[in-house]
């Protein structure tokens, strides 16, 4: 029988208002079961939907399910940030004092607070290195409408979704893409270019997932973790940069970038915008 839930909808790697990437986030989500969970992420038609639920590992916080309208990830960076302020600010309390564990499909992932901002740490790539297949570089490059010595790089940046990572020769090429999404069917595409030196953001991101219902998703946390691993092993960014995505779509998203030590933090703040209950 279909009982209220909590329910907050944010906007995460933002600080205004409707300019980062929309998450729901049901906080009450003990059974719900999976189709039902589907169903709802369908419904709300965002790039993510999640569901809050009692963790079966006993070092972590919460554990997360997320949902796209096409189906579940497991991992995905902004909903792990979205997730993380729902729990807290639903009246969660974290057994580490300073740091959340959040389990989900991938495992536990740390997420702490950095003054009014929340980051997890980027976890470790399933697969990585440089796309030799021929096929694969041919197909990205018809999907981006380029040529292929346009692309700089190709790489897996694969830390759960399954990324593939395109490096162009700067910002402005990165905006000045207009994707072919038929082309691109199977991939989960990155793209990144570096901004002028002295600009208030290094980079600037897009990524496209046609086949999981968003053709452009506004700010995508896993992808820029994965991009940061990759950039920084590769000596191709600094220890801290930030780097702006959703600008081709009029947003503002801000993912902010620290290694400290061997961990690699994604932060981001979230702007919170409804809160109430929904019946499910």
């Amino acid at each position: 029988m279909a009982q209220l839930r909590r329910f907050l909808q944010v906007d995460v790697f933002t600080d205004q208002a409707l300019k980062g990437n929309a998450l729901a986030v049901v906080v009450d989500g003990e059974g719900l079961d999976e189709a039902q969970m589907a169903a709802f992420a369908r419904w709300t038609n965002l790039s993510e939907t999640t569901f809050l639920l009692p963790p079966t590992d006993a070092a972590a916080d919460y554990r997360v399910r997320i949902f796209t309208p096409n189906g579940e990830l497991p991992f995905a960076g902004h909903p792990t940030l979205g997730s993380a302020h729902a729990f807290l600010a639903s009246g969660g309390d974290a057994k580490k004092p300073g740091e959340l564990v959040q389990q989900c499909a991938i495992g536990l992932v740390r997420i702490k607070r950095e003054g009014a901002r929340l980051a997890f740490a980027a976890p470790p790539l399933k697969r990585g290195g440089p796309i030799e297949d021929a096929a694969l570089r041919a197909q990205a490059a018809r999907a981006l409408r380029l040529a292929e010595a346009e692309l700089l790089d190709l790489q897996w940046v694969d830390n759960g979704p399954g990324w593939m990572a395109v490096r162009l020769k700067d910002a402005a090429a990165v905006l000045a893409l207009r994707p072919d999404f038929v082309a691109m069917k199977g991939l989960k595409l990155g793209v990144i270019g570096a901004h002028p030196a002295g600009a208030p953001e290094q980079f600037e991101v897009r990524a496209f997932v046609p086949d999981l219902g968003v053709p452009e998703d506004p700010v995508t946390g896993s992808l820029n973790a994965g991009l940061a691993l990759w950039l920084q092993g590769s000596g191709l960014a600094p220890e801290r940069y930030v780097a702006a995505q959703g600008t081709a779509m009029g947003r503002a998203g801000r993912v902010h970038v620290a290694r400290v030590g061997a961990d690699t933090w994604i932060g981001g703040d979230v702007t919170p915008l409804i809160h109430g209950q929904v019946r499910l």
